[in-house]
C-alpha cells in the first residue's frame, strides 16, 4: 500500500490527563476511573496528591462550603530574598494555585452535618505554615468555637515557612494555644494527616487534635529520615516516619484510605455527638 504524505503526518489529539501511570505499582490507569476512585490507584492504592479543592470537593457535601477570609495575603515583613525576592515567589505560588495562600476554610456541611473545614494547598509553597496560614488556622478554630461546631483540618505541609522566619515558628505556639482553648470549651477537633505532614506543622496543630487520621503511606514527622540519618549516623528503620509506622507506635488513631474517609468522618462525628439532620 503506497504511504500517503498526510499518513505521515497525521497526530491524534489525545488529551494529556486521559491516562496516568501509579508511581507506585506503575499500572496504567485511565484518567476518569482514577477521578472516580478519588485519585487513589484501583489497583495498589496508592493515593496520588490532590490540591485543596479536590480535597473539599471529596469530604463535604456539594456545594456547600462558605470559605472564609479568602482574600488574606501575608507580607514581607522580614524582606527576604534567596534566590529571588519572596513577594516574587508568592505571586508565582498565587498565578499556579489561584489561591492568596496555603491554607483554605470555612463552613461546610457532610452529610447535612454543620463543622467547620480547613485544608493546606500543598502547591502553595509546599503548604508552608506562615502568619496567614497560622492566623487562619486560628480563625478556623475561633469560628468552630464561636458557631459550636466540630473541626476538621487537612494538613499537607513542608513545615514552617523559612521566608517569615521566627513569626513563622510564632505561628506554632500560636495555633497550639486556641486549640488548648478549644479543648477546655468541649470542641471536638480531627486532624487528617496527608503525604507529607512534616516540620512546625506536624508539630503544632496537625498532632493536637482528639482523633488524629493519617492517610496511607503519607509521611509525617519533624525532620525529614535523610536528617534524621545524617544526624543520628544510623540507618532508621524499614517504614520509618510513614503513617503504618506511627500507627504501630501508636502516635495516629486511624489510617484510612481517601476512598474511605467522608464515610469514617461521618461515623466519628455521630460518635461525637453531632448527628445527621434527620431526612424531611
Amino acid at each position: 500500500m503506497a504511504h500517503l504524505p498526510w499518513r505521515r503526518h497525521r497526530k491524534r489529539d489525545i488529551p494529556g490527563d486521559l491516562w496516568a501511570s501509579c508511581p507506585s505499582c506503575n499500572e496504567t490507569l485511565f484518567g476518569q476511573d482514577l477521578d472516580e476512585n478519588r485519585k487513589v490507584c484501583t489497583k495498589c492504592g496508592f493515593h496520588f496528591p490532590i490540591t485543596s479543592h479536590e480535597r473539599i470537593v471529596y469530604t463535604l457535601d456539594p456545594a456547600s462550603f462558605e470559605e472564609r477570609d479568602v482574600g488574606m495575603a501575608t507580607v514581607d515583613a522580614l524582606a527576604f530574598s534567596d534566590n529571588q525576592p519572596y513577594p516574587d515567589k508568592l505571586a508565582a505560588a498565587a498565578t499556579k494555585t489561584g489561591l492568596r495562600e496555603a491554607m483554605r476554610y470555612g463552613i461546610g456541611k457532610l452529610g447535612g452535618r454543620r463543622m467547620v473545614l480547613g485544608t493546606l494547598e500543598f502547591r502553595f509553597m509546599g503548604g508552608s505554615m506562615g502568619v496567614v496560614v497560622g492566623e487562619k488556622v486560628a480563625r478556623a478554630v475561633e469560628l468552630a468555637q464561636h458557631e459550636d461546631l466540630p473541626l476538621i483540618l487537612f494538613a499537607a505541609s513542608g513545615g514552617a515557612r523559612m521566608h517569615e522566619g521566627i513569626l513563622s515558628l510564632m505561628q506554632m505556639a500560636k495555633t497550639c494555644s486556641v486549640l488548648a482553648q478549644f479543648r477546655d470549651a468541649g470542641g471536638f477537633f480531627i486532624s487528617v494527616c496527608t503525604h507529607p505532614t512534616t516540620g512546625g506543622v506536624t508539630a503544632s496543630w496537625a498532632m493536637t487534635a482528639d482523633i488524629i487520621i493519617a492517610e496511607p503511606g503519607a509521611l509525617i514527622g519533624f525532620a525529614g529520615p535523610r536528617v534524621i540519618e545524617g544526624t543520628i549516623k544510623k540507618k532508621l528503620p524499614e517504614g520509618f516516619q510513614r503513617s503504618e509506622f506511627l500507627m504501630e507506635k501508636g502516635q495516629v488513631d486511624m489510617i484510612v484510605s481517601r476512598t474511605e474517609l467522608r464515610e469514617t468522618l461521618g461515623k466519628l462525628l455521630d460518635y461525637a455527638g453531632v448527628p445527621a439532620p434527620a431526612a424531611t
